[in-house]
């Protein structure tokens, strides 16, 4: 026990075996001493795309250095996802460590797009008897900080509902603490500056007790706002000409060239920065694990197309990867490798009993059930991955029509509720999913679509359901434009 309590007593050795041995060779440690030692500081940016920072795409137009960095000291993932192409039920995964279909929320609470189908029903909240991460890690001692976008419920249903301080204020789906001030949620140049303030503000003041910092920003959503400074910066970089192309009716952007977006995103990636500073100056860097990941691919197809995806196919609101691969990088000290790399494919579900785990709690499996512990990745071991699911039965603001899709081992199956049309690819030798091989390969196409068929029968997912007035309500709305209903 002696030799235990000068693990615990001194910081270097719990970072270099105190916490990998209590995680992942579950070493009796007292769980105490492991909470002590181990912060959080979870980093969600809004429809940032995986092409839009340089780790993973050293060629982009846009400059993320901070972010960059934080890949280089721990380990990147090159197969991240979502759990959702919409922001709340991905949101809504991270909270719970289920898939969305679970907690009700399967669109971004707000939306009301129909189209050929109703869409299924969509709550307006996450339900209060979900257990949070948040609210175990308060249970566990932890002081929770919270900034940002929630987009999970207002009044009852807000931060201070699921583990977070009570001392915010809330304006819509925004929140800040107490006596901040709430800046226009529409001007993100002030929002990703409060954020950044604020958490700067609170490692500061809770240095010496374990704490957990959730900080969802606004950037990179529309509308895209920038110091003008920045946006007269990327104004004057050599581009390549404009380039477009469609996915089914829609415009999609093919370059990286967009000033405003790209001020935006260093904006964020300064900001991003301020608060790993912060970490290192107060010496508690290397007992912080650090994520960064987002609720969506980048916004491609639609509401002014300010980025690209490529190779990716589409982006927000849709199923293919540009939709739903997104940046996903944690640093663990002690556990990850600086400039590790993971091939393995990931959801956010998984983010909740992975860190319980680096923290050395216990796990709440009845609660992050559709969650998978990945702290023998993050320690550069294999693990051979269940399949992931997704079900978006709603039209996205950016033309995706309801869908499903189950990712097992290289294949991927996307099923399209309108007209049950299917589309397989082999996301391994087809990254940009351009070759559907569902004809090709009706084997796989079977056992893959009655794997996702008995998912949703499992977590009672509710379905689109046709409109059989629809066709006459589109040509009141407006005859030269009737949907061809093969599309």
């Amino acid at each position: 026990m002696q030799s235990l309590f000068l693990i615990w007593k001194k910081r270097d050795w719990v970072c270099a075996i105190g916490i990998p041995i209590a995680c992942l060779l579950c070493f009796p440690v007292d769980a105490s001493a492991a909470i002590v030692r181990t912060n959080i500081v979870f980093i969600l940016a809004d429809d940032l795309g995986y092409q839009d920072i340089g780790a993973n795409n050293p060629g982009t137009f846009y400059e993320t250095p901070n972010i960059d960095a934080l890949a280089r000291r721990g380990m990147r993932f090159t197969q991240g996802y979502a759990a959702c192409p919409v922001c709340s039920p991905t949101r809504a995964s991270i909270m719970t460590g289920k898939f969305p279909v679970r907690t009700g929320v399967t669109d971004f609470i707000g939306g009301k797009r129909r189209g050929r189908f109703f869409p299924a029903p969509n709550q307006d909240h996450l339900a209060l008897e979900e257990v949070t991460i948040a609210e175990t890690l308060r249970d566990a001692g932890y002081t929770n900080f919270f900034a940002g976008k929630w987009h999970l419920g207002t009044g009852d249903y807000s931060p201070r509902a699921q583990g977070f301080s009570a001392e915010l204020r809330g304006e819509s789906q925004f929140f800040y603490p107490l006596g901040s001030g709430i800046p226009d949620s529409k001007d993100d140049p002030k929002t990703t500056e409060q954020i950044a303030d604020e958490a700067v503000a609170f490692i500061v003041a809770n240095q010496e007790r374990p704490f957990f910092a959730y900080l969802p920003f606004l950037a990179v959503h529309i509308p895209v706002k920038a110091p003008p400074a920045l946006i007269a910066k990327y104004k004057a970089k050599p581009v390549p000409p404009e380039a477009w192309g469609t996915e089914r009716e829609n415009r999609v952007r093919l370059v990286q060239s967009h000033a405003g977006y790209a001020a935006m995103l260093e904006q964020l990636d300064n900001a991003v920065g301020r608060v790993i500073a912060a970490l290192d100056r107060c010496g508690v860097a290397d007992r912080t694990i650090v994520v960064f990941t987002s609720d969506n691919g980048g916004l491609s197809t639609a509401e002014g197309h300010p980025t690209s995806n490529l190779p990716f196919r589409g982006g927000k609101g849709w199923l293919y990867e540009g939709g739903v691969r997104v940046p996903w990088i944690i640093r663990a000290p002690g556990v990850t490798r600086h400039g590790s790399v993971c091939n393995t494919p990931v959801i956010s579900n998984d983010f909740y009993p992975t860190l319980l785990a680096l923290a050395g709690l216990p796990q709440k499996t009845q609660q992050h059930r559709d969650g998978v512990n990945l702290a023998p990745l993050l320690a550069g071991r294999k693990m051979k991955r269940a399949p992931l699911f997704w079900h978006y039965p709603h039209y996205s603001n950016q033309g995706g029509p309801p869908a499903g899709a189950v990712r097992d081992g290289d294949w991927k199956l996307i099923e399209w509720y309108e007209g049950d049309r299917l589309e397989l690819y082999n996301i391994n030798d087809d990254p940009a999913e351009r070759k559907n091989l569902a004809e090709a390969q009706p084997g796989t196409v079977k056992r893959l679509q009655q794997e996702l068929a008995a998912w949703r029968s499992e977590t009672k997912a509710l379905m689109p359901m046709p409109d059989p007035n629809f066709m006459e309500k589109a040509v009141k709305r407006e005859p030269s434009k009737i949907p061809n209903a093969q599309e």
